[in-house]
């Protein structure tokens, strides 16, 4: 094609088939092992899998990739690059003969221990899972060598194509099982089936991680409302002087606040997302149930509902608080503010009083300059006529100066006055 091409359309067009199904077939063995990484242990997997493959004389996977398959001959592989952790999968293929009258042959067991050991990160979920031809579920050896009968359930999945046995118990190993019988389901679909089971199973424990988080939350956050409260009162009964103080205890319990949700926000928006996925998954399993035992959809809404309320009640919890202590510190600034404004109120109203203490001051000073003024310019008059007496001027000195003062008295205040108004008034 010779138009344009948008430089992300090749990524996000394979983005739908990033990770397909593998096409599967009884009778088979499962292990799945999720490890929890950061971004340092997500590359130590990936070079973890290219050590694989080259002791087996295999390539090492692309760099970029986030999902490889490979054939080792004593089992398969398959390795998947997460955000938060890493799963490897191992499959091998499977006699049945005798299977649940001893303890089972696991698909890690043709794996190097010593390279599993290795596996960078920290175990975060692990499952047996066995795929067998449909058969009789007679006699409970198969409960008593492979699950927990006391934690057992069961259902029909798969349009009840598929029997779904699992305990969802941590057995010696550390590892949960299930146990999958079918009959008649193509290797894509049982391939898709085995996959989400997997999925619940890895989304479940992801979701899980933000229970801890909501369980240190819930005490700093108890104490914060406890402070909080104690804050709300001691606003009501304070002082103009106590409120320097309260605010700087309510900036310091929001930055407290503030801090812990934005640390905890990433975890809690992750689990809300890990447990619509493990809804998701279970929906996809089209469960039947089996008379006397508990579905997968039943067991997670009664064992996983009280984590998810604890850990979505902790986020709103902590949006609620956030919320009060931005409308009590709201409060408490505008009520600093209020009195500031009287203060700068009561501060004008002084200056305009002690301008008109100025005003009168000048009235006042305005009058002795009046005086002084006249007083001057009648001497000026007086000695002026003293010696206009040489030129026929009638009048003494004394008595020229005498008939002058008002005259000169209102021109000097006259002068004053418009003097005064041009600075005042413009």
């Amino acid at each position: 094609m010779r138009i344009s091409q948008h430089p992300q359309r090749v990524a996000l067009h394979n983005e739908i088939h990033a990770r397909p199904p593998q096409a599967l077939e009884v009778p088979l063995a499962i292990s799945h092992v999720v490890m929890g990484c950061d971004a340092q242990q997500r590359e130590a997997s990936r070079e973890h899998l290219a050590e694989l493959a080259r002791n087996h004389h295999l390539s090492a996977p692309d760099a970029s990739s986030t999902h490889v398959r490979m054939d080792l001959g004593l089992f398969r592989l398959r390795w998947e690059l997460h955000t938060e952790f890493v799963s490897w999968t191992f499959m091998r293929n499977l006699d049945p003969e005798g299977f649940g009258e001893r303890e089972p042959v696991t698909a890690m067991q043709g794996v190097a221990q010593q390279w599993l050991d290795a596996l960078p990160g920290q175990c975060l979920a692990g499952v047996h899972c066995w795929v067998l031809a449909q058969q009789s579920f007679g006699g409970g050896s198969l409960v008593k060598h492979v699950l927990n009968e006391d934690t057992l359930l069961a259902s029909r999945v798969c349009n009840g194509l598929a029997d779904l046995y699992a305990d969802f118990t941590l057995h010696a190993d550390g590892f949960s099982r299930m146990v999958l019988l079918c009959e008649g389901v193509a290797p894509r679909r049982l391939g898709r089936l085995v996959q989400c089971l997997l999925e619940i199973e890895t989304y479940r424990m992801a979701a899980l991680l933000g229970l801890p988080a909501a369980r240190e939350a819930a005490v700093v956050l108890a104490s914060a409302e406890r402070e909080l409260a104690e804050l709300a009162h001691a606003i009501r009964a304070a002082t103009r002087d106590d409120e320097a103080q309260l605010l700087d205890r309510l900036t310091r319990l929001a930055a407290q606040v503030e801090s812990q949700h934005a640390t905890t926000h990433a975890r809690f928006s992750a689990s809300a997302a890990y447990f619509e996925l493990v809804d998701k998954r279970i929906a996809d399993l089209s469960e039947v149930p089996v008379p006397g035992l508990q579905t997968v959809r039943e067991f997670m809404e009664r064992r996983l509902t009280p984590a998810r309320s604890t850990c979505a009640w902790a986020s709103r919890r902590q949006d609620a608080l956030s919320q009060r202590v931005s409308r009590i510190s709201s409060l408490l600034r505008t009520r600093v503010e209020i009195e500031q404004q009287q203060s700068s109120q009561a501060l004008l109203e002084a200056m305009n009083d002690r301008q008109g203490m100025q005003l009168q001051l000048q009235s006042t000073v305005e009058g002795l300059s009046v005086a002084a003024i006249t007083y001057y310019i009648v001497g000026l008059i007086s000695y002026l006529a003293k010696g206009a007496l040489h030129w026929g001027w009638p009048w003494s000195g004394e008595l020229t100066a005498a008939a002058a003062i008002p005259a000169v008295a209102l021109g000097v205040w006259w002068s004053l006055r418009r003097m005064h108004r041009r600075v005042f008034h413009g």
